[in-house]
């Protein structure tokens, strides 16, 4: 497995299992801003680097489009999370992490629903042209994601 890999696989490891202890700890029924508030900290509190509400610019045939993304959370400048608290998610919340993926270049990104009865219900790791982890412990919703075009 190549150095990028394996690295984007620690960081959506960190990023799950800090999810998975946030999702025990306070349970489904929050604020996604709360959250937000409390994913950050958690990952900073690890030593990886966070930005909240980060805004971001992207070009498309010559136009640029400044400031005109804010993702959630940007974690190492490499893996967008997208926070959802709702009982059951869209297919558009895929679909918007993988537009937000192409348009920023970036090969990987994690929706999480806190609102989901389980952390597994409400994970989905979205890619964009990157091929599928060796690592199983990323593999959730599997034949879900896979119908829709993401893999896990």
């Amino acid at each position: 497995m190549a150095k990028a890999q394996k690295s984007l696989d620690d960081l959506t490891g960190e990023i799950v299992d800090a999810a998975f202890r946030i999702h025990v700890g306070l349970g489904p029924g929050l604020l996604e801003s709360v959250y937000e508030m409390v994913l950050a900290r958690e990952l900073a509190r690890r030593g990886l680097s966070v930005e909240r509400q980060k805004l971001l610019s992207f070009e498309y045939e010559g136009m640029n489009f400044a400031d005109c993304l804010r993702l959630d959370i940007l974690v190492e400048g490499q893996v967008p999370v997208e926070i959802k608290s709702t009982e059951k998610l869209a297919p558009v919340h895929s679909k918007q992490l993988l537009t937000y993926l192409r348009l920023l270049k970036l090969p990987v990104g994690l929706l999480i629903n806190f609102g989901a009865g389980t952390l597994k219900e409400g994970l989905h790791r979205v890619v964009n042209n990157l091929a599928a982890s060796a690592s199983p412990r990323l593999r959730v919703n599997r034949s879900a994601d896979q119908i829709s075009g993401t893999s896990t």
